[in-house]
Formats: structure tokens, C-alpha cells, sequence
């Protein structure tokens, strides 16, 4: 497995389920949209009132399944910051050549934000051949 393969398969998936922990540990999933760069890095808006918003600000780690289908999926663990100005703007270009309507949402919502996701090690599994394949990478 490899990076290529693992970008055009998330490439493939515009929407994802994250996982963040609450303040009083409680885990708590959302479906979002992701956009994935080539470097593996993973992009999705939300708003400021959301609780993955505020459970990412008390703890940043973050983890997403991506794919569901045909018995093939990415479980990814990553770390999640806010995007910065300069590299926000950079960055939501590829997010809105996925997400068009993002350009609406971002005039139009007074508490979107950006978060980036680093990633931490992910495992690609496929479960519909005879011989199921388990990968892993560890960054």
C-alpha cells in the first residue's frame, strides 16, 4: 500500500465519519466532508457552536473512517489543528474544487472554521476477496 493509493482512495470518498472525545470523555461521531491533500492531510469545515469544534479544542486527536463500501475502509488517526490565514486560503482551494458549495457556506456562515488534519497512522482494510488485506502506516 501506498500514499498514492491511499489518496485516490479517500479521493474517491467525499464524506467521512470523525470521532473526538467530549470534555467528560464521552466519544462522540459525526458524518462530515473531507478533502484530502497528497501529503495524506485531511480538510473539512465545521461551525463554532458543534461539539467536534469544541472537543477538538480541548483535545486534538481526532480519528475518522473513510469508506464503508464494497468492505473496503480507512481508519485514520490524525491530529487536527485550525487553519491559519495564509495557509487557509491555499488550502481551501483544493477544498472547494470538492466542495463548491463550501464557497456559500464561507460568506454566508459567520462561525465556520477550517481544521487540518495531520495524520498520525492509518490502516486500509479489504474484507471482499478471499484474502483480506490489512495495511498499516505509522507517520
Amino acid at each position: 500500500m501506498t500514499k498514492d493509493f491511499l489518496y485516490n482512495f479517500i479521493r474517491q470518498h467525499k464524506y467521512g465519519v470523525i470521532s473526538s472525545v467530549s470534555n467528560d470523555n464521552t466519544a462522540q461521531s459525526a458524518c462530515i466532508g473531507v478533502v484530502v491533500t497528497p501529503d495524506l492531510k485531511l480538510i473539512f469545515d465545521t461551525v463554532t457552536d458543534s461539539r467536534k469544534y469544541k472537543n477538538i479544542l480541548l483535545n486534538p486527536n481526532v480519528s475518522f473512517v473513510i469508506g464503508c463500501d464494497n468492505e473496503q475502509t480507512v481508519q485514520y488517526e490524525g491530529k487536527a489543528e485550525i487553519l491559519a490565514n495564509k495557509e487557509l486560503e491555499h488550502l481551501l482551494v483544493t477544498y472547494f474544487e470538492e466542495f463548491p458549495d463550501g464557497k456559500d457556506r464561507r460568506q454566508n456562515w459567520k462561525n465556520i472554521v477550517y481544521f487540518l488534519v495531520e495524520p498520525k497512522w492509518i490502516r486500509y482494510s479489504e474484507f471482499n476477496s478471499t484474502s483480506p488485506i490489512i495495511e498499516e502506516i505509522r507517520f
